[in-house]
């Protein structure tokens, strides 16, 4: 029992797991390196193995001075100790994880740029240990060579190699190197005893630091002369490297020195990583100002800097910066980016909870920086984390008072959408970006709304898709800023595959035309384009009705086909909405509307979604690429989503005097604008179209027929009873049969473009306007009708008349809505026989004073 307790390998009792040894790294040293795990927790470290059994009294002497060097000298440059263990046959010495130079030149990047920042780097943090070593710690390394240093997994340089450091003030000889191997490395001086006198305390290490410039820009040294090669050494440092590898010991500079040369502006050591990484290593001393200016510059610095390092070095340090510093909102965009060089358990682990932790900030510039930095961390946030702690805190920017988070909280639902579920998108999303569309005062945040509208088309749900995209790109063709004009025009051609033929021929053609005679030309080429293609699309499903399945396809569909052909006519389109956001300034300062508080509710007919259907109310929508799939054959395509490209497409200056919806530009073209906008309302219906649902109620059109046929009957009593009046009266009577025929006239109708409702025409026959020169476009109506219009459309924050309502099924509500029409049109005609037998019987008999002859 006490034998086999005494015989026990007390290497078991070393807390790591020793695995294979580095190939090539004990032909230069008396230790064999192995990598290894430390037991439990599995972290990865290095261990130095010697078998005191194999090596001789003076090997063994100089490893456990080796030992005792590594376990006190502390620095930032030198190998970190962690642990050892010294049996009667082995000695193992724990460290950091690490890479022996000479093995790790293969590992560096090709880039000539990057190689050159990174290799200035490691020979600065090797001359820094040099210079502690001769100058503060009065000690000579005597072996500095690429065996001698080793990269960590931050891509530092560490000193290690310590078997024959001595006294600085000791005997100046350099000492016999074991192996032999490493004589290549010896100073000339240990051969020439007459230049040991000139010898100072740092003058063997210099030596030996040449070397390994030498080595770090052309490979291992395998012979002394080819140090004279200095073609692959920089030329900022050939004159350094010269004088350290000079024949005369003394004229070789102190590694302090050194440092302060290269240091300098133009220097080799004075370039973008080593001033980042030496700034990060001071920054808890440095001011706030100070923070702010080296995180907004870093960035764009980052890609020139390695991988290893910018992840194991640099993110570390932001991430404690941002969580126990004070460097503000600065440091996000740098740590986002590095963030992509996490895998997806360390990101969750390190980034998540910082995201989730800044969302919920009420600083504007740090919600500022996280929205535009979205789309860099938008696919390591789980659906879930989307919907429930991020999206509530995004929501708060659509109501936000400053213009610039409105319009950064538009374009961050671009990325949040393929997360987001049904609630949060065809309902609190669309209930937004109605309100922001038809009433915020800038111009540019109801263009981009129309174009974000458009991009997240395909996660919406089909059903609300259909109800809500042509009334929402209609309402953008009529808003008075002409870019807003442009984004309702491709917004219609990009996503025309998600709407009915019906619902093109009556409704999408008709808005489109009257564009084509809009005052910018920047809005009439895109909408003839749209008609043209459109029109197309029509003959075609005339020639051949059977086409008109292909072409419906994905109107009920939640992963619109790439390839469908009803796509393909609109790609231009498809690349100016999915890749254009309108560059967006203060552009007019028009006091807004208070907000209301209607809520658009569930569709009944949705609440229990089918299986088929499930998919598409949950996070897991395809991306865009219905929309996407043509950009790849024109020339304009960019990034659709990159965050670089939102501003890149120069669409003009934000101009107030270019924007209708300004007062600046209203004074200064008050005639010509209230004109022209008047002139357009009253043109394309703006006033008197019902958004929000693609079928009239059947009922409506009943009541509203009846309504207006009793509203002709009074009418033709009130002219029968007056027989006996005055001829002033007689004339007023007379006047107003006159102008009510006119209106119902059905060819003025057509001329006019739009379609007046009964409840309308007491007010427009009782105004100053002439019914017939408005219903035919020829001259403008009133400033008062032209401000209620105006005022009625931009005060309505919903694309509907109410909250949405289920959809009927299709054929109930076709039969229906078919046979109102029916009835309406022969009511029309009955009312139109009648009025023309009463004009001829009048025409027939003798003229009345003030009458207006026909």
């Amino acid at each position: 029992m006490m034998w086999s307790f005494f015989s026990r390998d007390s290497s078991k009792d070393f807390p790591y797991e020793i695995g294979e040894p580095v190939a090539g790294f004990d032909n230069y040293s008396i230790w064999q390196l192995h990598k290894a795990k430390r037991k439990g927790t599995l972290e990865e470290v290095s261990v130095f193995v010697y078998d005191i059994r194999s090596g001789s009294d003076t090997k063994c002497e100089l490893a456990k001075a080796s030992l005792k060097r590594l376990k006190t000298l502390r620095h930032p440059s030198i190998l970190q100790y962690l642990d050892s263990l010294e049996t009667d046959k082995m000695l193992y010495v724990a460290t950091e994880a690490v890479d022996p130079l000479g093995t790790y030149f293969t590992k560096l990047a090709t880039d000539s740029v990057q190689k050159g920042l990174y290799l200035a780097w490691g020979i600065f943090q090797i001359t820094r240990a040099l210079s502690f070593l001769n100058n503060d710690g009065n000690l000579r390394h005597n072996n500095v060579s690429a065996w001698s240093v080793f990269v960590n997994a931050s891509g530092e340089w560490k000193l290690g190699s310590l078997e024959f450091v001595s006294a600085a003030d000791g005997n100046p000889m350099p000492p016999v190197k074991i192996p032999v191997t490493l004589e290549v490395y010896d100073a000339p001086e240990k051969n020439d005893q007459s230049k040991l006198k000139a010898a100072t305390k740092c003058s063997v290490d210099m030596w030996g630091l040449g070397c390994l410039v030498w080595e770090a820009f052309n490979g291992v040294l395998k012979q002394r002369s080819n140090l004279k090669d200095i073609e692959h050494i920089p030329k900022s440092l050939q004159s350094l490297y010269c004088e350290l590898v000079g024949a005369s010991p003394s004229n070789r500079p102190n590694p302090a020195d050194i440092i302060t040369r290269c240091r300098k502006p133009g220097g080799f050591f004075k370039n973008d990583l080593v001033d980042t990484l030496l700034f990060l290593e001071e920054i808890q001393i440095k001011d706030k100002a100070e923070k702010n200016r080296f995180f907004s510059g870093l960035t764009t610095h980052l890609d020139y800097f390695p991988d290893n390092v910018c992840k194991h070095k640099i993110l570390p340090q932001l991430i404690t910066a941002y969580e126990y510093g004070d460097a503000g909102s600065a440091v996000l965009a740098p740590m986002f980016k590095l963030g992509k060089l996490l895998d997806e358990v360390e990101y969750q682990k390190r980034i998540v909870p910082c995201v989730v932790k800044l969302f919920g900030s009420t600083d504007r510039v740090t919600r500022s920086r996280l929205l535009q930095q979205l789309d860099l961390f938008i696919a390591h946030l789980q659906p879930q984390v989307v919907n429930d702690q991020i999206f509530p805190q995004v929501a708060h920017g659509f109501l936000d008072t400053n213009a610039t988070i409105r319009e950064q909280t538009v374009k961050s639902i671009i990325h949040l959408a393929p997360k987001l579920n049904y609630n949060n998108l065809n309902v609190e999303v669309l209930r937004h970006f109605a309100r922001l569309q038809a009433r915020d005062d800038q111009g540019g945040i109801r263009t981009n709304t129309t174009v974000c509208l458009g991009k997240i088309a395909p996660h919406l749900h089909p059903q609300v898709r259909q109800r809500v995209l042509v009334s929402a790109f209609i309402r953008a063709m009529r808003d008075p800023f002409p870019p807003a004009r442009v984004a309702g025009v491709l917004a219609l051609a990009a996503t025309q595959q998600y709407f009915l033929l019906s619902e093109v021929a009556n409704r999408v053609l008709p808005s489109l035309c009257s564009l084509t005679v809009d005052p910018e030309k920047t809005v009439r080429d895109p909408a003839f384009k749209t008609v043209r293609g459109f029109l197309g699309k029509l003959e075609k499903v005339s020639e051949d009705p059977s086409l008109r399945e292909t072409m419906e396809a994905d109107v009920h569909t939640a992963t619109p086909s790439i390839g469908n052909a009803a796509a393909t006519w609109a790609g231009w389109a498809v690349t100016a909405v999915t890749a254009k956001f309108y560059r967006s300034q203060s552009d007019s300062s028009r006091p807004r509307p208070p907000l209301t508080g209607r809520n658009l509710s569930k569709p009944a007919s949705l609440e229990q979604p089918s299986s088929s259907s499930l998919s598409t109310t949950t996070s897991s929508v395809t991306s865009m690429t219905s929309l996407e799939h043509e950009s790849n054959d024109t020339s304009a395509s960019a990034s659709d989503y990159g965050n670089n490209d939102w501003d890149n497409e120069n669409w003009g200056e934000m101009d107030t005097s270019q924007d209708p919806s300004s007062p600046l530009a209203a004074s200064s073209n008050n005639g010509q604008l209230v004109a022209a906008n008047a002139l357009n309302e009253v043109r394309d219906g703006w006033d008197n179209e019902e958004w929000g649902s693609l079928e009239e109620d059947p009922c409506e059109e009943e009541e509203q027929a009846e309504q207006e046929q009793q509203q002709q009957q009074m009418a033709r009593q009130s002219i029968s009873s007056t027989t006996s009046s005055s001829q002033h009266h007689h004339h007023q009577q007379q006047q107003q049969l006159n102008d009510l025929n006119d209106l119902i006239d059905p060819m003025s109708k057509i001329n006019s473009g739009s379609q007046l409702r009964p409840k309308e025409l007491p007010n427009l026959s009782s105004s100053n306007t002439s019914p017939t020169a408005n219903c035919n476009n020829i001259s403008p109506p009133s400033s008062h009708l032209n401000n209620s219009t105006h005022n009625a459309n931009w005060n309505s924050d919903s694309w509907a008349d109410g909250e949405f309502e289920p959809l009927d099924e299709a054929g109930t509500g076709n039969s229906k809505l078919d046979e109102a029409r029916r009835k309406r049109e022969e009511k029309k005609l009955q009312r139109q026989r009648e009025l023309e037998a009463r004009r001829a019987q009048r025409v027939s008999g003798p003229m009345k004073l003030g009458a207006k002859k026909l």
